[in-house]
């Protein structure tokens, strides 16, 4: 339920509205838009306490909210959030683009990698430190040996680090080094987790699991900022449908869809939706055009040889290729994207 405060309302009439909600039990989330002042009431029967608050002083209206996730929908918060990761923006102008190896390999292999991602125009660093694997007997990750590796191409290159979290006892280790949480999609329905990265400052990337609805995926972003964090970022990584000719099929009518819906930023994952590699920049571009603020892409400096996902990583130049491939895309849409050896592209 969302109480509209009439324009101009005295200071003492919100701090009034705001104790009675307090008072009542409930949380609220109050927004400046417009000009206009907004008091969110959540919890359940919240709708009860209508009739009382239209009629305080101050108030111009009282909307129900239809979305089960109050506080990432754009009905609470109509204005889109931008998510900054040291300098880096998510939801600006810029489509960002992370770039990196499926898993942290070695010092060398990470490295290389990194360097060559800052070259490219890559924002960001990505790189799996723990790795949910579907095989038992497959590469778990090199853990807290990976995550200062990563440490230390951050210190390299500047680039911030965005790296997975497999479960609530590894928040704060995986914290402490990394500038970006990314919660994957086989984790993305466990609510122990979700609250977990909530109840910690840094900004959690959360990825779309294999068979979720939109809404699905936007009440698992609310578990993360109902906990008390609101740097949100979404990942669209593909769904599983019936066609086999991709690893996954890519939905890329959700980022307008998300548009709509809520106000956190979108990042596309054009590697793990097409699970081959020479079909990676397509996707990647038709994300851009579609609204993307971002793209999460896996690179390898010997991609036949990876550890783990190797068929869908890019080649250290087929990435810097994409980038500069894309950075045209977003010029056509109006968009801005940092392109390898060049200031970033802007429309024309």
């Amino acid at each position: 339920m969302i109480a509209v405060l009439e324009r101009g309302c005295p200071l003492k009439a919100k701090a009034e509205i705001v104790r009675f909600v307090e008072a009542e039990g409930f949380r609220l989330l109050v927004t400046e838009t417009g000009g206009e002042s907004l008091i969110g009431v959540i919890g359940p029967g919240a709708e009860a306490l209508a009739p009382r608050l239209a009629a305080m002083a101050g108030v111009a209206e009282v909307r129900p909210v239809a979305a089960p996730y109050p506080q990432v929908s754009r009905e609470h918060h109509p204005e889109p959030t931008r998510v900054k990761v040291g300098p880096v923006t998510i939801g600006g102008d810029e489509v960002v683009v992370i770039g990196g190896p499926c898993a942290v390999e070695s010092e060398a292999q990470l490295l290389a990698t990194a360097r060559a991602v800052a070259a490219a125009g890559g924002r960001m660093l990505r790189g799996g430190a723990f790795k949910p694997r579907s095989s038992p007997y497959t590469f778990q990750g090199l853990e807290e040996e990976g995550l200062k590796l990563l440490a230390l191409a951050r210190a390299e290159t500047g680039l911030p680090i965005v790296t997975e979290v497999v479960a609530p006892e590894d928040v704060e280790l995986v914290a402490r080094y990394a500038d970006v949480l990314q919660v994957g999609s086989r984790n993305m329905q466990n609510f122990r987790l979700l609250s977990a990265v909530g109840q910690q400052p840094r900004a959690v990337l959360l990825k779309r699991g294999l068979m979720a609805t939109i809404e699905e995926w936007l009440m698992a972003a609310e578990y993360v900022v109902a906990a008390g964090n609101p740097r949100v970022v979404l990942c669209e990584r593909g769904i599983r449908t019936f066609e086999r000719a991709t690893r996954n099929t890519l939905d890329v009518a959700a980022v307008p869809v998300l548009r709509q819906l809520t106000h956190l930023p979108v990042i596309v994952d054009p590697s793990h939706a097409a699970g081959r590699r020479e079909l990676v920049p397509a996707l990647a571009c038709a994300a851009v055009a579609a609204g993307a603020d971002g793209l999460i892409v896996e690179t390898h400096p010997d991609p036949d040889r990876a550890l783990s996902d190797g068929r869908q990583s890019l080649a250290l130049p087929g990435f810097e290729q994409l980038v500069r491939t894309c950075a045209r895309v977003a010029v056509a849409v109006g968009r801005t994207l940092r392109a390898p050896g060049a200031a970033d592209a802007a429309p024309r």
